[in-house]
């Protein structure tokens, strides 16, 4: 019986999207996205709200009419990401081809989609409290384990810094495995466990003082990544790389409700070998815009512990 490859189409495009929040260590962003407009494409509108502070109230003339402004800013996701894959038809027939292409587009995104979505993300939060320069919330210079240091006070001198700034919401940390480990070492089995929600998922982590620490492969916590096009020579694999002038980052302290992040993906288009025009062989093309945001007013509530040298 042929495919419907229609529903075929969007049963893998709901599951993709559904892994792409759970699997990334930066799911738990997606969740701030709640208020954001998408209607297709590269484009979404994000909310941007302000309020006027308190006035003195006059007995006479009562209160002071203060201003409420609620304007949405439209905003280009920048990862304009894709891929095609062939299966040929020869080895794979109608009745095999969900399995074998679930299997395919299922590895593709853990192992390539998921990392260079973190990657991304996080290197755009760093960079961003990099650039805002505000003082104390980016410090340099640290290797967890190094003699005289202590884990779990530069993890206390990060919240600290975001609480100083007057946010009192809940914080997130997301920290490489060595710097988690040293903590852990240093607290020798003091160290609490909580519950963090992400994409319907529950599991434990370590915290302190009530702030999760999630943990983040090494290779995907630099300052700054580059991106191959997948055709220049060189560059045919595709993924990502540690920029040429990044950092190694040992942590990030932020407000959970700070980064908005938007991961979509396109319509996925599959082709049957009657339909494929370029060979005898199913064609698979998978497309993902993505991006990251941290507005103007909440660039403070982001703490960046950078482990090389400024």
């Amino acid at each position: 019986m042929a495919i419907n490859t229609l529903a075929t189409e969007t049963l893998f495009q709901r599951t993709l999207d559904k892994l792409a929040v759970q699997e990334a260590v930066t799911g738990w962003m997606d969740a701030n996205a709640g208020q954001v407009i998408y209607s297709g494409g590269k484009e979404v509108k994000i909310p941007k709200l302000s309020v006027q502070g308190l006035a003195n109230y006059d007995r006479d003339n009562g209160y002071v009419m203060g201003g409420a402004t609620m304007a949405y800013e439209t905003l280009t996701m920048t990862q304009d990401r894709g891929r095609k894959f062939q299966l040929d038809a020869m080895d794979i027939d109608e009745t095999g081809f969900v399995t074998t292409a679930a299997a395919v587009m299922g590895e593709f995104q853990r192992v390539h989609v998921v990392p260079e979505i973190d990657a991304y993300r996080i290197s755009k939060l760093a960079s961003t409290a990099v650039t805002a320069k505000k003082a104390g919330m980016v410090t340099y210079g640290y290797t967890p384990g190094a003699a005289n240091t202590s884990a779990l006070r530069k993890a206390k001198e990060g919240i600290k810094a975001v609480r100083d700034c007057g946010y009192n919401g809940p914080l997130v940390i997301m920290a490489t495995s060595d710097f988690i480990t040293e903590l852990e070492l240093e607290l020798a089995g003091k160290i609490t466990a909580m519950t963090f929600s992400q994409g319907g998922i529950n599991t434990q982590v370590p915290s302190i003082d009530g702030v999760p620490f999630i943990s983040v492969p090494s290779n995907r916590m630099y300052s700054a990544i580059t991106l191959y096009d997948g055709k220049t020579k060189g560059q045919e694999a595709g993924g990502y790389i540690k920029g040429t002038t990044a950092k190694d980052i040992n942590f990030i302290v932020t407000a959970r409700t700070t980064p908005i992040a938007v991961t979509k993906q396109d319509k996925m288009k599959i082709f049957t070998p009657d339909q494929n025009q370029d060979a005898d062989a199913w064609k698979m093309n998978y497309r993902r815009h993505h991006d990251l945001w941290v507005l103007e007013n909440k660039i403070d509530s982001v703490f960046v512990s950078i482990k090389d040298a400024e």
